[in-house]
């Protein structure tokens, strides 16, 4: 199981379709990851919707709380500039870092990512104290902006890109 998630490392996981790959119930899936998730192996990002009928709701994205774990599973220990897979190890170590912070220090933070059908998509919506916050992660310092649909939909929403540049200051939660 934990393979099959490492491989699917921030995309969106079905229960029903690692059920059906390991031959188990959609329960027994749920069970497992729960139990890893309470001795801090993976963690579960939930989709963030308000009610727009184009965000996708149900769906979930595993990631790991350490990258060194993901990489012992999937057997990669690859120099990062020749990893076929940097943007997802990326946003794994931003994104675990980030809320272990927020847990270390007794943030209430709530975590989610956000998508419609379409595809518009933002890596990470923070929810603290009544204030929502957006993120995009990005290995390089490639462009990014707020998908127009979240921008209607919470058009009070601070928005930032995360990069190798900024990262630092991010992960700190100096805001």
């Amino acid at each position: 199981m934990l393979r099959l998630i490492a491989f699917q490392l921030g995309s969106e996981v079905s229960y029903d379709e690692l059920g059906k790959q390991l031959g188990m119930s959609r329960n027994t899936v749920e069970r497992y990851l729960d139990l890893l998730e309470k001795v801090f192996v993976v963690y579960r990002l939930g989709a963030f919707a308000r009610n727009l009928r184009k965000e996708v709701t149900k769906a979930g994205k595993w990631y790991f709380y350490d990258n060194g774990i993901r990489n012992a599973i999937t057997g990669d220990f690859s120099p990062l500039a020749v990893r076929s897979d940097l943007g997802a190890l990326w946003e794994n170590y931003i994104l675990s870092e980030r809320r272990k912070v927020s847990l270390n220090r007794r943030r209430h933070t709530d975590f989610y990512f956000w998508r419609t059908y379409d595809k518009q998509e933002i890596d990470l919506v923070e929810e603290s104290g009544g204030v929502l916050s957006a993120f995009e992660i990005k290995w390089g310092r490639k462009k990014a902006s707020l998908p127009k649909a979240f921008e209607k939909a919470y058009p009070d929403v601070d928005f930032k890109v995360i990069h190798r540049e900024n990262y630092l200051e991010f992960i700190d939660y100096k805001r």
